[in-house]
C-alpha cells in the first residue's frame, strides 16, 4: 500500500483462493481424526484448537485480500499521505501472527499471553491513524474516496491483529486448559 504496488496487491488477491482450499482440507482432516480416533483430553483440545485456528487464519486471508483490494483502488486515486504509524501497526500485526503460530507449535502460553498484550498497542495505533485520516478528509474533502479506502485497510489490519489474539487465546486453552477469551483476569494469571 505504501508503495502503491497494484501488481503485488493482485498477487495477494489471487492467493486467497488457495487458502480457502487449504482451510477446507485441514478441517476435513481434523473432523476425520475426531470421528475415527475419538480423542480425549489434550488430543481433543489440540484438534479443537486446530479447527479454530484454521478458521482464524482463513479469516486473516480474507482481510489481507480486502487490504489488497483497497490498495488496488488507492493506486487509481490521487496520492494521499499514508500515516507513518501504518508501518509500525503492520510490523506489530505481523509479529502477532507469527508469535501466535509459534506459541501454537510450541504450546507456549507465555508467548501467547505476550501476543494478547500487543493487541492493545495495535488498537492504539489504529485509533491514531483513523483520527489522522478523518482530519485529512475534513481538510481536503476531495480525498474522501482515498481516505475511505485507507480507513478500510487500516481497520482490516486491526482485525488481523484481533484474529492473532484469538489464536493466542486458543493456545492458552490448549496449553493450560483455561479459557481466557473475554476474561482478562484469567489471562493475567497464566505464567
Amino acid at each position: 500500500m505504501r508503495q502503491r504496488d497494484a501488481a503485488l496487491a493482485r498477487q495477494v488477491i489471487e492467493g486467497e483462493r488457495q487458502i480457502d482450499l487449504e482451510e477446507n482440507q485441514l478441517e476435513e482432516e481434523c473432523l476425520k481424526m475426531l470421528a475415527l480416533h475419538q480423542p480425549v483430553a489434550i488430543d481433543l483440545r489440540r484438534i479443537v484448537a486446530g479447527i479454530k485456528i484454521n478458521t482464524e487464519l482463513e479469516r486473516m486471508a480474507d482481510l489481507a485480500e480486502d487490504i489488497a483490494e483497497r490498495t488496488v483502488r488507492l493506486t487509481e486515486l490521487p496520492v494521499i499521505p499514508v500515516p507513518e504509524e501504518l508501518q509500525r501497526m503492520t510490523d506489530l500485526t505481523t509479529t502477532m501472527v507469527r508469535e501466535s503460530l509459534d506459541a501454537f507449535v510450541n504450546l507456549d502460553a507465555g508467548r501467547a499471553r505476550h501476543v494478547c498484550r500487543l493487541d492493545d498497542e495495535v488498537d492504539r495505533l489504529n485509533r491514531e491513524m483513523i483520527m489522522k485520516v478523518m482530519a485529512l478528509v475534513r481538510r481536503s474533502p476531495d480525498t474522501l474516496e482515498a481516505g475511505f479506502s485507507l480507513f478500510s485497510a487500516v481497520r482490516h489490519l486491526e482485525r488481523i491483529a484481533d484474529h492473532a489474539t484469538n489464536i493466542a487465546e486458543d493456545v492458552v486453552y490448549l496449553a493450560k486448559g483455561v479459557i481466557v477469551r473475554h476474561n482478562p483476569e484469567a489471562l493475567e494469571q497464566i505464567d
